[in-house]
């Protein structure tokens, strides 16, 4: 012990006698202890600041969710981001349930979800007050200055050219495209069920064909094999990054990193393409692909706007095109295949429509409205939004108008869970004069550019497989459960069995 105090003590002094009584008091406290002490410290005022921040994290929320429906406090940091990390259509249900608006907050990001047809159309319809944001990592994925993501004039400009592309003329060019690949693929599913007779699931093997079809359409044979198929092998990495929610950083390992990583490889891919149909149009070729048509009706006399698209430009709405095929045209087309195994009638009805002369997209039509592909687009507002009477939305929030309330209203659409496609064959019907229901492609400005492809690929590919093949669907419990990744699918990969059709 005397060791001890003589280690902590000062340099030695001779007691004296006035001094004796006050020894103790002269030697130094132990550095361990003033370390502790010091610590202790810092440990009560990380946790006075840490807990300072969750009581304002919560006070912010309440502030801004006012009255709407929804948690009266969230999760400290996380907020929802549990429930979003596997989103299911009962989740989805119960928040558009509890209110016309609500609110809920992952990771400090205030969102209100609209579910009626109303607050829908007026976020879709509010380009001044919200912009389309699509998730999070939408715009490390589809890069920033994607047109997606522009608005007023820039976002015209490209919708202005756009939209020629989607003309019934130039329509045509791509059906030739279309009808052979289907062939092609229908022709390797036959093969492969004659090899394994037992259920398939279709998920993917559909996916290829939309990969595929849309690459040939887009592109023609700009890009070679070997391309289309190292594109058609990546994307997936860019599907499911592009979820509701996915941890933000792009760092190695995320699905965020490989993402981007498959970006930069399909657009490599989609700027040479872009290069080389410009070459094709200079020396005086007709079109046979969408980017070929794009370059040409930059030359029409008639075209006044914007014509200094760059191959990178180019291959960027491209590369948006890709996302929309794969994702949402794929997902009709699978619950296409599904819904008509499972309604015999409706096939009989569209294989006799085939064998005379087709007549309409009725069915397709009433396939998306059941099942829609894409039940929401988020949205960021970039202002505050007097979304009602009531409520504004603050600035810098998400507001997620959703699709699937609208397609599914009774009074619009009586037995609005059964699949009845001859509510389109009567022009009197509820179904068709209330057009501002089916939200199916959007609306407003950032309307889906593509609705005239879409619904002809997917009723083209129907239709070729109704009279070349039979289907039957293998039933599962998860039939009828909804998988959500970017859109909608069967949760069990929808199991089929393909057989050939003989001619009649």
């Amino acid at each position: 012990m005397a060791s001890f105090i003589r280690q902590f003590t000062s340099p030695a002094v001779p007691p004296t006698a006035s001094s004796t009584s006050n020894s103790f008091v002269d030697i130094p406290i132990p550095s361990f202890i003033i370390s502790n002490s010091k610590s202790a410290t810092w440990l009560y005022t990380t946790v006075a600041i840490v807990g300072a921040l969750l009581v304002l994290e919560q006070s912010v929320y309440r502030s801004k969710k006012k009255h709407l429906p929804g948690d009266s406090w969230t999760i400290p940091i996380i907020g929802k981001f549990a429930d979003s990390v596997k989103p299911t259509m009962e989740g989805y249900m119960r928040q558009w349930n509890s209110g016309a608006l609500s609110a809920i907050s992952v990771f400090n990001i205030f969102i209100v979800m609209a579910s009626s047809n109303e607050y829908s159309r007026k976020i879709l319809n509010s380009p001044t007050h919200a912009e389309p944001c699509l998730v999070h990592s939408a715009k490390q994925i589809l890069m920033p200055d994607n047109w997606v993501f522009l608005t007023g004039k820039s976002h015209v400009e490209y919708r202005k050219i756009l939209n020629t592309l989607f003309t019934r003329k130039a329509l045509s060019i791509y059906i030739g495209i279309q009808d052979a690949i289907a062939r092609q693929h229908f022709s390797q599913w036959l093969a492969d069920a004659q090899k394994d007779p037992s259920p398939q699931a279709i998920m993917m093997t559909a996916r290829n064909l939309n990969m595929i079809t849309s690459l040939r359409v887009f592109c023609g044979n700009h890009i070679p094999e070997h391309g289309a198929i190292e594109i058609s092998e990546k994307y997936w990495d860019i599907t499911q990054a592009l979820e509701l929610v996915n941890f933000p950083l792009a760092i190695p390992g995320t699905k965020v990193y490989r993402a981007i990583q498959a970006r930069k490889v399909a657009i490599k891919w989609l700027e040479l393409a872009a290069s080389k149909a410009k070459t094709a149009i200079a020396d005086g070729c007709e079109p046979e692909c969408m980017l070929e048509e794009w370059v040409k009706e930059l030359e029409a006399p008639g075209y006044k706007g914007r014509k200094d698209f760059t191959d990178r430009e180019m291959a960027m709405v491209v590369f948006s095109f890709l996302f929309a095929s794969q994702d949402a045209m794929s997902s009709g087309l699978i619950y296409g295949f599904q819904h008509l195994a499972d309604h015999p009638d409706i096939l009989a009805k569209i294989r006799e429509e085939q064998y005379r002369v087709r007549a309409g997209d009725a069915f397709v039509k009433e396939s998306m409205r059941v099942k829609p592909p894409v039940t929401m687009v988020p949205y960021r507002t970039t202002k505050a939004f007097p979304i009602s009477n009531d409520y504004t939305v603050p600035a810098n929030s998400m507001v997620i108008p959703s699709f699937y309330n609208s397609l599914h209203d009774p009074s619009v659409f009586p037995d609005h869970d059964e699949l009845i496609p001859d509510r389109w064959l009567d022009p009197n019907s509820s179904a068709n004069t209330n057009p501002r229901n089916y939200l199916v492609f959007g609306s407003g400005p950032h309307k889906c550019v593509g609705i005239e492809y879409a619904t002809m690929n997917i009723g083209l590919v129907l239709a070729t497989a109704s009279v070349l093949m039979d289907w039957e669907h293998h039933i599962t419990p998860e039939s009828d459960r909804v998988q959500i990744i970017a859109t909608l699918f069967p949760k069990d990969g929808c199991l089929m069995k393909f057989t050939p059709r003989p001619r009649p």
